[in-house]
């Protein structure tokens, strides 16, 4: 096993409706496949006091801001307090948290955003977990998709990690901060309590309470 990528070191999972599934794996990309199914089993849960069904398996907090130009396909649960802005698109098998920011034009597919989470303006993310407050800049994206369609394996620095998937896009642990325009590329993991400078090209796995400024270049916070 590969300590640092291990769910419990990388999140927080009172801050997600998703703690059971993400218990039930050792690494959190073992999720993914496992994502749309959840959301199923458990909106069929939610009291209809606090959720309204906007569609089919669509499940939205009553508290919660969608904006009409929204879209939002199921299965998702848009969770209380989170806002979905001016055309956001949601693909499905997403489920946010609460307290969340969807921004404008931002598109997600096959996540989990846990609560507190930000991904504000024109960011794409797919296939990808990200932890408690964490937050994407502006223009941020992760890929999840290699370009010869092989599957992806996590390359932590010291060995490989085989995957079995075709699409994997970013780990992220609680309190990261990814700059604007930065491309977190198939199968990246960044640590709790890391910054990615803006412009990054970001690949394998990043040290938690680091600074990430480019390929080679890692400091320690302080």
């Amino acid at each position: 096993m590969f300590e640092p990528a291990l769910v419990k070191n990388l999140y927080d999972l009172s801050h997600t409706a998703a703690k059971p599934l993400l218990e039930s794996v050792d690494y959190p990309w073992e999720a993914l496949p496992k994502i749309s199914e959840f959301i199923l089993q458990l909106g069929e849960t939610l009291s209809p006091d606090e959720y309204e069904l906007r569609g089919e398996n669509v499940w939205v907090a009553k508290s919660a801001k969608v904006f009409d130009s929204a879209y939002l396909n199921g299965p998702c649960i848009i969770g209380p307090g989170t806002e979905v802005r001016q055309c956001a698109f949601v693909r499905g098998s997403a489920l946010v948290g609460a307290g969340c920011v969807i921004g404008n034009s931002t598109e997600l597919k096959n996540v989990i955003i846990f609560d507190n989470v930000e991904v504000p303006h024109y960011n794409y993310v797919g296939d990808s977990i990200l932890g408690y407050k964490s937050h994407m800049g502006a223009g941020s994206i992760t890929s999840n998709i290699k370009s010869d369609r092989t599957l992806v394996k996590i390359h932590t620095g010291t060995e490989d990690i085989e995957t079995g998937l075709k699409k994997i896009g970013a780990m992220l642990g609680d309190h990261v901060e990814v700059g604007c325009n930065s491309v977190l590329n198939p199968g990246t993991i960044v640590g709790r309590g890391t910054n990615i400078y803006p412009l990054s090209m970001v690949r394998g796995y990043i040290p938690a309470n680091s600074i990430y400024k480019r390929l080679g270049e890692i400091a320690q916070k302080r």
